[in-house]
């Protein structure tokens, strides 16, 4: 009967607990989080590109579709954005004529 109680007393401190975290300490957990699904995503993809002398690799390398998805949307989290378009703000081409 005693380990039932004691299993029961756990899990009510460890709500309780939680239900004392103020917002703040939520956020900043959040961040953490955030932050080490983005070192782990980037560790993983300069990985795929790093020649290492202990590990072998195949022809093809490993496909880093998911990983980079991942990278990406943690990335968003913090508000960056990663693109390859450029932007039309360019000055005109010289040597292009006008018409």
């Amino acid at each position: 009967m005693e380990q039932v109680d004691q299993k029961e007393t756990t899990s009510r401190n460890f709500l309780a607990k939680v239900k004392e975290n103020t917002e703040e300490e939520l956020q900043i957990l959040g961040t953490f989080v955030r932050l080490g699904v983005v070192i782990w995503s980037g560790f993983i993809i300069t990985l795929n590109y790093v020649e290492l002398p202990m590990i072998k690799k195949g022809q093809s390398g490993g496909d880093i579709t998911f990983v980079a998805s991942v990278f990406t949307g943690a990335l968003a989290t913090f508000g960056l954005t990663t693109s390859n378009t450029k932007s039309n703000n360019k000055s005109p081409d010289p040597k292009k004529k006008e018409e």
